[in-house]
């Protein structure tokens, strides 16, 4: 499908557009409205972690998400008596943890959290301290939910491995636990932990769980690598669900720039939000812009950059007229074809998604561009920010398009109508 003739005075709307970039036009209680609404038609994807207290699901957050310097103690909020949730990145999410809290504990009975749990959850994540085996509290729980759920995924991460390592020992390189038979350079005493707790889970209904060692620590416990394992643990992630998460939380390997790292889960989130917008009828004219607004505002934060008029009209001048364009005329094209009665309705909501989505992430990609260069004082090459631009378009298209958890939740959704017919 081509692009709509873009309008007579497009220019001006372009010019507008800096307006809109520096003061959104919606207050922040209506666009949070909105993006309620939208959010309810694309719920997020969630991720249960299991495990006891100081079991290790902290480090697992902060590992997953790549911000060691996440306030994520202060961003938990309970949903029950004592589960709480963490999303990720808060002020537009692109994923959420769900922590059980009390597990083991006595005089704790988790039939209300478990019950909670069992009705958000996208994926189980049991964490386990290796040298920890009393873990029975943990198990009846993941056998409880197994029974009920077989075909749900399951994946147990075995933490803390060094708490098994001889004094001053270092970890064992290569990551040695990808493939069978373990070497036999690993200590066994902790080689004899991590097979007694699979052992002690004995057989689940379903499909066997997948187990992945970590040992994900801090630079001042002077343990390096500090993510040991967590290729392995993406990579299970990979195997047993379809929720995206890599390609929603992690930036493309090749990119080095902490700042660009930082900078991706932000500009994931604040598209997926303006796609959930651009499918509702007449919001993203202005919605669309305001999540644009905001997430701008935040990449500026990120880079440690201005945000002032200037800089607006300067970042919006290199992209030049002819992004423009097509900038506008996706903008105001989408919402004549919403107009039009019932083909226009899901036509315009489709297209309308894609392309609030992918344009809010090329605009990111290229904010990442500018304020990178900015930031080290180097020259800004109009022709390269406008070709981020037009290769992020493609991108977002594609990671937007990506399934986002649909598989699984429809499994989830068949696997509860079947137990209610029970």
């Amino acid at each position: 499908m081509t692009d709509p003739a873009p309008p007579k005075h497009w220019y001006q709307d372009w010019r507008g557009l800096r307006d809109r970039l520096l003061h959104p036009r919606v207050e922040d209680a209506a666009l949070e409205a909105a993006l309620h609404r939208a959010r309810e038609h694309q719920p997020l994807p969630v991720i249960w972690l299991l495990g006891k207290a100081q079991a290790g699901k902290t480090s697992i957050i902060r590992a997953l998400t790549g911000s060691p310097h996440a306030e994520i103690g202060n961003g938990f909020r309970p949903c029950t008596r004592t589960a709480r949730f963490y999303d990720f990145p808060v002020e537009a999410p692109v994923v959420r943890f769900l922590d059980t809290r009390g597990l083991g504990e006595v005089a704790y009975d988790p039939t209300e959290d478990i019950r909670y749990c069992e009705s958000q959850a996208h994926l189980v994540l049991g964490v386990m301290k290796a040298t920890d085996l009393a873990q029975e509290s943990v198990f009846a729980v993941l056998r409880a939910v197994r029974r009920r759920h077989p075909g749900w995924p399951l994946l147990i991460a075995q933490t803390g491995l060094h708490e098994g390592y001889a004094p001053g020992a270092g970890h064992t390189l290569p990551y040695p636990y990808a493939q069978e038979p373990w070497p036999s350079s690993l200590p066994a005493s902790l080689t004899r932990a991590l097979r007694a707790q699979r052992a002690a889970l004995g057989d689940l209904s379903g499909a066997p769980p997948r187990w992945v060692p970590v040992d994900l620590t801090l630079p001042q416990d002077d343990l390096p690598p500090t993510d040991y394992g967590l290729a392995a643990l993406w990579a299970a992630i990979g195997e047993v669900s379809t929720l995206g998460l890599q390609e929603r939380l992690c930036a493309d390997p090749g990119v080095r720039d902490a700042f660009a790292r930082a900078a991706h889960p932000h500009i994931v989130g604040h598209a997926l939000a303006a796609a959930a917008l651009g499918a509702l009828p007449l919001v993203d004219l202005v919605g669309v812009p305001a999540v644009q607004a905001k997430l701008l505002h935040s990449l500026a934060a990120i880079y440690g950059q201005g945000w002032s008029r200037r800089q607006v009209s300067e970042f919006l001048g290199f992209l030049g007229l002819g992004v423009g364009v097509g900038y506008l005329a996706r903008l105001l094209g989408r919402e004549l074809v919403k107009l039009v009665p019932y083909l226009g309705q899901t036509l315009g909501a489709v297209w309308g998604a894609s392309a609030s989505g992918a344009t809010t992430f090329a605009l990111g990609k290229a904010a990442c561009y500018y304020f990178g260069r900015r930031r080290l004082g180097e020259r800004i090459d109009p022709a390269a920010l406008r070709r981020v631009y037009t290769e992020a378009l493609v991108t977002g298209t594609r990671l937007l398009g990506h399934d986002t958890g649909r598989g699984d939740a429809e499994t989830i959704g068949r696997d509860s109508s079947a137990n209610e017919r029970k």
